[in-house]
């Protein structure tokens, strides 16, 4: 495929992002905010990952398709992605639920771009891409679009590796020699396997380009049959029993590490392991790699510092991110990663920590293996993740030992 055939089909091709998920799992982080809109590595948040993707892929004709808590992302889109040019026909959209048939909201993810199907009808783009705006990761989408159609594909669904214990969290996928899918299992118990590699198997990654045709198609098909109205439950498996020509990508991470990168943060612990990835000597997922800038809106704050040098107190930070706006005072943060505006006060102590916007930590307090909200003020003295069962009583914390504290908590006791 030549480059300026595929330029072409990048102007066909029309993306639609479901960013309308609760993330019940994620509680408290999502008690003010969809699933997409929450914080991550100091400055961004969760859906600027999928939406550099577009932006890095040539992508230029982007839905968002909010539903539940959007307010905060809504503000975030306006202010963080004006960059398309509408006399050059580029736009990202905001769209709620249109409910052009009934009053409902969405009830699957099939169900999301079924209601919005006047847009694509209106539109006509040869082909649609839809995606998540709730994974951190690095692709070209303009790869797989290019695949797609190199294969005379109706569907292409894009498939990562994941250890064969790890299926029954995905859409599962069988193919042959050839990458196309001979069968598709949602959460399968017993998944089929890569046959070269029987210890792991074809994830989804919920990533999909559909034939505009084709989607429209089986979205309606979809809304007339007392199904779920999933993708990966009813709209897949059925277009493989049929016998449509549907076929898998594997990812080809553009991160700048060895290690293919992409990360379903579906849950505190693993928001929070994700956090740590990126605060490692080496990390696996790079933020700092030119080639693939991440793109979000920057805080307007003066750049952090650091206060007092000397035996009896030192502003320390080790092995962190720090972002603008912050000062650390006389404190030691460690293993961390701060949003803008934190103020870490005298003798206070953050470590392995992520820390949202506008928090005050007070003198001699003790922050660890935490994950702390936009504008909590944390008194002085106060100790936090050193005595669960205490914090138990006040705060979520996880299996895994982390603690959560909710947007705008003040603790004023020690």
């Amino acid at each position: 495929m030549t480059v300026q055939s595929l330029t072409n089909a990048l102007r066909q091709t029309t993306a639609m992002i479901l960013a309308g998920g609760q993330g019940e799992r994620l509680a408290p982080l999502t008690r003010d905010r969809a699933k997409p809109a929450v914080p991550f590595g100091g400055n961004y948040r969760i859906i600027d990952f999928t939406l550099s993707n577009c932006l890095n892929s040539g992508l230029r004709k982007i839905h968002i398709l909010t539903q539940y808590k959007s307010r905060s992302l809504d503000r975030h889109i306006k202010q963080a992605w004006n960059v398309f040019t509408s006399e050059m026909d580029e736009y990202i959209e905001v769209l709620p639920p249109q409910q052009r048939t009934d009053e409902r909201w969405y009830e699957g993810t099939a169900d999301a771009v079924f209601q919005n199907i006047y847009t694509l009808q209106m539109e006509q783009p040869q082909y649609v891409i839809v995606l998540g705006g709730d994974h951190v990761y690095k692709m070209d989408y303009s790869e797989m679009l290019a695949a797609h159609i190199n294969s005379n594909a109706v569907l292409t669904v894009a498939c990562t590796e994941v250890p064969k214990g790890e299926a029954k969290r995905f859409g599962v996928m069988g193919v042959d020699t050839n990458w196309r899918i001979l069968r598709f299992q949602e959460k399968p118990e017993e998944p089929d396997c890569i046959p070269d590699n029987p210890e792991y198997t074809l994830a989804s990654m919920g990533i999909y380009i559909f034939n505009t045709e084709t989607l429209i198609r089986e979205l309606l098909t979809n809304a007339r049959q007392n199904e779920s109205h999933d993708f990966g439950k009813d709209i897949i498996p059925r277009m493989v029993r049929d016998g449509e020509r549907v076929c898998a990508l594997p990812f080809r991470d553009r991160n700048s590490g060895a290690i293919k990168y992409w990360r379903d943060i579906g849950t505190i612990d693993s928001y929070y392991d994700a956090h740590m990835d990126l605060i490692a000597v080496s990390p696996v997922f790079n933020l700092y790699d030119e080639e693939w800038p991440i793109r979000t809106y920057q805080v307007q704050a003066p750049p952090a510092k650091t206060v007092f040098r000397g035996a009896e107190r030192q502003g320390e930070v080790l092995d962190s991110l720090v972002c603008n706006g912050c000062i650390i005072s006389g404190a030691r943060v460690e293993h961390s990663i701060l949003g803008p505006r934190v103020f870490v006060h005298s003798w206070a102590h953050v470590e392995d920590s992520v820390v949202f916007d506008d928090v005050e930590i007070g003198r001699y307090a003790r922050v660890r293996h935490a994950i702390i909200d936009k504008n909590v003020n944390i008194c002085a003295g106060a100790v936090i993740g050193y005595d669960l069962e205490r914090d138990r009583q006040r705060f979520t914390v996880t299996d895994n030992g982390i603690v959560v504290i909710p947007k705008g908590t003040v603790i004023d006791e020690v």
